[in-house]
């Protein structure tokens, strides 16, 4: 998302009223970093929690230990249930969580490859989950993971707020 796209999405949330929080894993922070480039960021942006290990996802986001052992920590249940710990946490308008796979190993398969990406957007009653898959090294990963995210807040904000 280039500046121009960013400062717009910075305004529609500040027009509409909304503040913005995430739960960040795999991007380790870059969505809140990204996204304070914009003007006015202050008046939506309410925190981030970087909760990289699965302790800490259940530690601050009450993610569920059962949850994370049956479906590993780079899931969409897990991403779901740190987007609601997230939102009881700051309570911000949108919510964001994101979860996913940077390297080989772990709970890699061929369903799950290198990559794998789950993002839960809770907002207004509402939750969108999205599964993708990336690909390039880690850095590229993570900014092609910031970039969708931010086009399906923009998309969720074009639909579901509109006046």
């Amino acid at each position: 998302m280039n500046q121009t796209d960013l400062t717009k999405l910075m305004m529609d949330l500040k027009d509409k009223g909304l503040t913005v929080a995430f739960a960040e894993s795999c991007t380790a922070g870059l969505l809140a970093a990204e996204f304070v480039k914009a003007k006015g960021s202050s008046d939506v942006l309410l925190g981030s929690l970087v909760v990289y290990q699965p302790e800490v996802k259940q530690k601050l986001l009450g993610v569920n230990k059962d949850t994370l052992s049956l479906y590993t920590a780079e899931s969409q249940q897990v991403t779901n249930e740190m987007v609601m710990g997230l939102k009881k946490q700051l309570n911000a308008s949108i919510s964001v969580a994101i979860t996913g796979l940077m390297g080989e190993g772990g709970s890699e398969t061929t369903e799950k490859p290198v990559g794998s990406t789950f993002i839960s957007i809770l907002y207004d009653g509402k939750a969108e989950e999205f599964r993708e898959v990336f690909k390039g090294n880690t850095e590229a990963i993570r900014q092609k993971q910031v970039e969708f995210t931010f086009q399906k807040i923009q998309g969720i904000l074009d639909e579901h707020y509109s006046r």
